[in-house]
């Protein structure tokens, strides 16, 4: 008979960024295409009226790295929050 092996589950992550300068659906659109360009992420969604970005994420994406990308266009992050998901 043949042991179990160990299944290894992939935490998942969920990260939002608060972000300021979002002003339309081209800005969203914008932010988007920067986090899928820059970072390996399962989705992405924001939204200029919350003035948030959510992203999906197989592993954790560091704080520094995400202000860089994303303040490097012009829009100015305020906080970031992660968590398994």
């Amino acid at each position: 008979m043949m042991p179990k092996r160990k299944t290894r589950r992939t935490e998942m992550k969920k990260i939002t960024m608060k972000i300021d300068g979002m002003k339309c659906g081209m800005c969203e659109t914008h932010i988007n295409n920067c986090v899928r360009t820059n970072f390996d992420v399962k989705s992405v969604k924001s939204s200029h009226l919350k003035n948030e970005t959510e992203i999906i994420a197989e592993n954790d994406i560091s704080e520094a790295d995400l202000k860089n990308v994303i303040e490097r266009t012009g829009y100015k992050v305020l906080s970031v929050q992660s968590e398994d998901y």
